[in-house]
């Protein structure tokens, strides 16, 4: 078996330079493979530690579902820790953690991810372990029982109990009115207490198929030896159909749309999502600009303007969310004390939607270029942080090269970049709006 092609980049290299004009490239020696079932291997070789890091990806998620099984894709990733006929239920873990190693996973729309940190004297046995069970996986009532309800007290925790995680459901289902987005990724409960043992085999064949997947490996090993090791554990599983295509035609937003949420909560709070493209379209990189001239660090718009000029907020967030398909913009604020939600959300629609009319200050820029340059160096300094980038960037830009050029692709995004993206996102009629209005306990709403 040969590479597909290799790097002639130094190995392990990260080039910045001090002044942002210059921005290097990143540059590591990634060696990537293909097995004949169409299983992808990325190889990145650094004996720093005597460590590794495995990570493989589905590329299958919340987004590949449908109506009356949602949730599945999560509840698969709980699944896969069940046992094979080789490795019984708990074996995975417990083999694992007797090397060294640690292992964890998790599903978003778009793809599951599960991964393995661990010497590098145990690569042997964690490709014995991931390649046994995506050869075959136990499935049985018994254990989809089980699991499902860890799924559905999960759910209650982090949505049904908790205010931000109600709150962004409501937002995903208003902002969507066609495309699998619009459904939260650990799914309705009416659909979780659906799904059969028989809906996991046919998804486990479809979705967890070598031709579907993508290992990275990272830290110190020796790839010749690693992609022979996984040749052997992985060559004899059969290739499957690709998945079927997932429908992507929402229509347009023409007009803004507006939930609101009455639960017995302290603060009111308020969420504004717009409508951008997905991460694949250059507009990206403004966008994951904006998003921290808006609200990251105490310097921030929303923060300085919202929080401490007008005290009307307790604090802000905002995320450029990334996805496959288009996707979203969110700000989040959550009001002070005695201010109205109405106040709020007119003050924080404002700031935002200001950008779209004037260029951002010449610091702010320079900042927003900043943070993103030192938020990628540091998420390279881990063999995980390596694999997980290498991993995102193949999904989402579909191909792990984009990597090793996006600082130059954040440093060239101008003040007239910034405004145009804003000027064409970030507008009244693209958003949708949620807004917590804090309930009594007879159910009257505080005015």
């Amino acid at each position: 078996m040969t590479p597909l092609f290799r790097s002639t980049a130094l190995a392990g290299i990260l080039a910045v330079s001090a002044a942002p004009a210059v921005a290097q490239e990143i540059r590591f020696n990634v060696v990537p493979y293909r097995l004949d079932n169409g299983l992808k291997v990325l190889t990145l070789e650094d004996h720093s530690v005597p460590a590794m890091s495995y990570y493989t990806l589905f590329r299958v998620g919340s987004r590949d579902e449908r109506p009356g099984r949602t949730g599945i894709s999560h509840l698969f990733e709980h699944m896969m820790f069940n046992g094979t006929k080789k490795y019984g239920p708990e074996v995975f873990d417990r083999t694992l953690e007797s090397k060294g190693g640690a292992s964890n996973a998790f599903t978003t729309e778009d793809i599951t991810v599960y991964y393995e940190n661990f010497p590098s004297e145990s690569l042997d046995t964690v490709v014995d372990l991931e390649a046994d069970r995506m050869a075959g996986l136990a499935l049985t009532d018994e254990s989809l029982n089980r699991e499902r309800e860890v799924v559905k007290e999960e759910r209650r925790l982090t949505t049904d109990n908790d205010i931000a995680g109600s709150m962004f459901e409501l937002l995903g289902g208003a902002a969507y009115l066609a495309h699998p987005y619009q459904w939260p990724v650990i799914g309705w409960p009416a659909d979780l207490d659906a799904i059969t043992v028989k809906d996991c085999d046919e998804y486990f064949r479809v979705h967890y198929a070598p031709n579907n997947a993508t290992l990275i490996l990272v830290g110190d090993f020796k790839p010749d030896r690693a992609i022979a090791l996984i040749s052997k554990a992985y060559g004899s599983i059969t290739a499957q159909p690709a998945p079927p295509a997932v429908i992507r035609d929402e229509p347009e937003q023409q007009g803004e749309r507006r939930a609101v949420l009455k639960r017995a909560a302290h603060p009111p709070a308020v969420a504004l999502a717009y409508h951008v493209p997905a991460t694949s379209a250059d507009d990206v990189f403004a966008l994951d600009l904006l998003q921290i001239v808006l609200g990251e660090g105490e310097s921030s718009v929303l923060t300085r303007k919202l929080v401490y000029e007008k005290e009307l907020a307790t604090r802000v967030e905002v995320e450029d969310i990334w996805r496959i398909d288009p996707s979203l913009f969110v700000v989040y604020a959550e009001a002070k004390p005695g201010v109205a939600i109405g106040t709020l959300e007119s003050a924080l629609a404002a700031e935002v939607e200001s950008l779209g009319r004037q260029e951002v200050a010449d610091t702010a820029l320079q900042k927003a270029r900043n943070i993103r340059t030192t938020t990628e160096v540091k998420a390279l300094k881990t063999n995980a942080g390596k694999a997980e980038r290498l991993g995102m960037f193949e999904t989402y830009f579909g191909a792990y090269t984009r990597l090793f050029t996006v600082l130059k692709s954040y440093e060239a995004m101008t003040k007239a970049d910034l405004q145009k993206a804003a000027a064409r996102y970030l507008r009244p009629d693209n958003r949708t709006v949620v807004t917590l209005v804090p309930a009594e306990a007879d159910g009257e709403t505080r005015p």
